[in-house]
């Protein structure tokens, strides 16, 4: 009898001596979800507003807000309340943070070889890091912008517009210029470096 104790005491110690400690799991930078060709729709009465895709997405939490990031790129789709495709945003990275708190504090953040083109209006515009508030509406951002239309080509630093980039301001523009279509007749004015009035051909 004694024996047999002896040999259960010896298993039982032989077992605990090789368990290890399990670490404790921190959710901030162990995601909850994965998900791989990921595809997101947002719909009002029956018509899709946005389509957003991903290669991969990954849901993280922490006692504040709730963020995805996607390592992969996002491309996000905005059409209008007709369902016509009025703009897009692509990246070489992204994320998407919602607040806990029940405040409706979202935003959005694109990283990387910023692309956003307005469609309708045939506008683009290039920057490396944006913002998209969707709480105010509103999409920023405080680094170089670069903006193409058919109207011409404006730079700068820092931009604010609407949350359908319909409606851009540059906030410190440098070296930009219009072309100014009259009477058939194509003109380019450089709003920087311009003096004076036109010279005529």
């Amino acid at each position: 009898m004694m024996a047999t104790a002896l040999a259960v005491a010896f298993v039982v110690y032989s077992c605990k001596s090789k368990l290890s400690v399990a670490e404790k799991l921190d959710l901030s930078v162990t995601p909850m979800q994965v998900v791989d060709d990921m595809e997101i729709l947002q719909t009002k009465n029956g018509n899709v507003q946005m389509r957003v895709l991903a290669d991969v997405m990954e849901k993280y939490q922490n006692d504040t807000i709730t963020f995805e990031l996607f390592p992969k790129g996002l491309n996000v789709y905005a059409y209008t309340e007709d369902g016509v495709l009025e703009s897009t945003i692509q990246s070489d990275n992204a994320r998407h943070e919602k607040s806990r708190r029940g405040n409706g504090q979202e935003l959005w953040m694109a990283f990387g070889n910023v692309v956003i083109k307005n469609i309708v209006k045939q506008e683009t515009m290039e920057t490396d890091t944006i913002y998209w508030d969707q709480h105010n509406k509103e999409i920023y951002t405080d680094c170089y912008v670069r903006m193409y239309s058919p109207d011409g080509l404006m730079q700068g630093y820092g931009m604010r517009s609407d949350d359908r980039a319909s409606n851009a301001t540059l906030m410190r523009p440098f070296n930009n210029f219009a072309v100014v279509v009259k009477d058939s007749t194509q003109v380019r004015i450089d709003s920087i470096n311009f003096i004076g009035p036109l010279l005529k051909k």
